[in-house]
């Protein structure tokens, strides 16, 4: 089912990050509905990485690139022209920024400032959307969601990277993109889950690299809350967003959440348990390290504007959130064709709609 009644066939579409985990499924999508899609980001870290496990190389348009080199990246978008640009490219881990903030810093600040660049000197592109974090607000571990119009911050270098992701995504929209027929806006989901993912340091991952290895799960945060969706949520949001840039322009423009229902927290002790009752034999226990770096223990995103101005709802509840990303593992291992596996699951998740 096309839930973008063909908008989306024959558009050619950029998209930085196309080797990492919402990159790359976003990819899958686009190219599944028509689109002429071409990625351009670092090589992808491991061979169990979406992008190489569905063979997306052969599929779509690759070309390897660093965000953080301007004329590079500015000279693909020349070449490309493309219409409408996603921008998912970034270093993307809490404790990875701990480690390397400097990198961390490059490749989520700049790497946005050379983004926005390379969109204002190509004046084929429509739509620029910024992918961003629910991170970027500054988190007072309110049980309230926050909404678009709360303050940025972010106390670890990944936080405040983003943060200061949204505030040039702001400044550029203000200075370069009021007139002119570029619409520019920012997307902001977090805790996203799903088959593919491999990085360093994240729950889901962590989990299934031990239970495929039959080793045991240290949990670092085992009463954090976080407001955990399925990856087809946040990047059905992504799409339906730019979608209605394209079509009806700048009012569209600005801070948006995407988010799952927000009717119960669920903490990583509720995740673990639930995939626990799901796959045999997981081990695990609680991290008891009191060195442990900072992680924020309440967050949750208010997605009400989304809801009502946008044709965009999460459709997945907790229960089928856990089970979709089970199934999305497990098809890694199980499966011969993994596109094709990450494609029924498109087409499973869009005919709840």
């Amino acid at each position: 089912m096309d839930l973008f009644n063909n908008f989306y066939k024959g558009k050619k579409i950029v998209v930085t990050g196309d080797t990492g985990f919402k990159g790359s499924w976003l990819c899958i999508w686009l190219n599944e509905l028509g689109a002429d899609v071409y990625g351009y980001a670092l090589p992808p870290k491991t061979p169990n990485d979406n992008f190489v496990k569905t063979n997306l190389a052969s599929i779509i348009h690759h070309k390897d690139g660093d965000v953080r080199n301007r004329e590079a990246f500015k000279n693909f978008f020349n070449q490309v022209k493309p219409e409408i640009a996603f921008h998912l490219a970034a270093q993307p881990l809490v404790l990875l920024s701990y480690s390397d903030p400097v990198e961390t810093f490059e490749t989520n600040i700049i790497g946005s400032v050379n983004f926005f660049e390379a969109v204002r000197e190509t004046s084929s592109v429509r739509v620029a959307l910024n992918v961003t974090s629910d991170k970027c607000y500054q988190n007072n571990e309110w049980t309230r969601g926050y909404n678009e119009n709360d303050a940025m911050g972010g106390n670890d270098p990944y936080s405040a990277s983003k943060g200061c992701a949204e505030l040039i995504t702001n400044s550029y929209t203000k200075s370069f993109f009021q007139s002119g027929d570029c619409a520019v806006a920012s997307a902001r989901a977090g805790n996203v889950i799903g088959g593919g993912d491999w990085a360093e340091n994240r729950i889901i991952p962590d989990l299934f690299r031990a239970y495929f290895s039959n080793s045991e799960l240290i949990i670092r945060n085992p009463n954090s809350t976080r407001p955990w969706q399925f990856v087809l949520e946040p990047v059905f949001g992504y799409m339906k967003l730019a979608q209605s840039l394209y079509e009806k322009g700048k009012s569209f423009s600005g801070g948006w959440n995407f988010g799952p229902k927000t009717d119960k927290n669920y903490s990583v002790s509720d995740v673990i348990n639930k995939i626990s009752k799901t796959i045999n034999d997981l081990k695990y226990k609680p991290d008891n390290n009191p060195n442990k770096l900072h992680e924020a223990s309440l967050l949750k995103l208010d997605i009400t504007k989304a809801l009502n101005n946008l044709d965009w709802k999460p459709l997945l509840n907790f229960e089928e959130t856990i089970q979709y990303t089970v199934d999305g593992y497990l098809s890694e291992k199980e499966s011969e064709n993994v596109y094709e596996s990450r494609v029924n699951q498109i087409k499973n998740y869009t005919a709840k709609y």
